[in-house]
């Protein structure tokens, strides 16, 4: 994209801001969730304060642009575009600063299927620059609960981004890995650092668990997240996410190519 306002008409085009595909209902049911700490929404966060369902609302209102009348029940939900693009901007400095320093980062995404190609490019710039892409515990097994019970999954690479994937999924069409919004990959990959008397990560970057697992351990954390995802804003609301980019996370993973690119030249990274 080669302006602001190119950018900014994307985001509208494809949903990812303005009318967003998730649906009102369900973030009033994750802000519930979140309120009474289910590990469902908390995603590794243990909240510091007293978040009610009302002041989670009003968080993602003032983060994201949703409404804050709790009347409004129903229907898509609404990201302000102009907040994600603040947000973007942040989340280039953030790359830029971990850059300058050559510092280690570790990647990881919940959703594998449409934002792989989004860290990806993020981790190839990086690399590029000689930071440490850092890929610890590789094959690892997770138990991960799920609505199906507890399921095993292997912590894997690609790209130098980690997901997970069910044991023998490899090669499954075009299968990328499973969607999981659990903090346990990411302590599997810090685990796996620690074993190895490796570093640790100067920067964590990616979305769900990703991010408040790491934030949750005192790391530096930046990442993605939709209007039904409020432990992100929670985090950062708190100190212990830096930058939180409000999105929606299920569009087709060619329409977050602009972003990778936006973020990457801003930061000074464009290859």
């Amino acid at each position: 994209m080669s302006s602001i306002a190119a950018l900014r008409a994307h985001l509208l085009a494809t949903g990812l801001a303005g009318a967003v595909g998730t649906l009102r209902e369900g973030s009033l049911r994750s802000y519930r969730l979140f309120a009474a700490r289910d590990p469902r929404v908390t995603l590794g966060l243990a909240a510091r304060g007293e978040w009610s369902a009302g002041d989670v609302m009003a968080l993602m209102a003032d983060r994201c642009g949703v409404s804050a009348d709790p009347n409004e029940r129903t229907g898509p939900d609404v990201i302000d575009p102009e907040r994600t693009l603040t947000a973007l901007d942040a989340f280039a400095d953030q790359l830029a600063e971990v850059a300058a320093r050559r510092g280690a980062v570790l990647l990881g995404t919940g959703h594998p299927d449409r934002l792989l190609g989004f860290y990806a490019g993020l981790a190839d710039a990086l690399s590029a620059t000689g930071c440490l892409v850092l890929t610890p515990a590789q094959g690892r097994c997770v138990d991960i609960t799920t609505r199906f019970g507890v399921r095993t999954y292997n912590l894997e690479y690609v790209r130098g981004v980690a997901l997970v994937r069910a044991p023998g999924a490899r090669g499954a069409g075009c299968e990328t890995g499973a969607h999981t919004h659990s903090p346990l990959p990411l302590r599997a990959a810090v685990e796996g650092l620690a074993e190895q008397e490796g570093p640790l990560p100067d920067l964590v970057i990616g979305d769900h668990g990703w991010v408040c697992g790491a934030g949750q351990l005192g790391m530096r954390a930046i990442g993605l997240a939709d209007t039904d995802d409020p432990a992100l804003f929670v985090g950062e609301a708190e100190g212990r996410v830096s930058v939180v980019v409000p999105l929606d996370d299920g569009r087709r993973p060619a329409h977050y190519r602009p972003l990778t690119r936006y973020v990457l030249k801003r930061a000074c990274l464009s290859q």
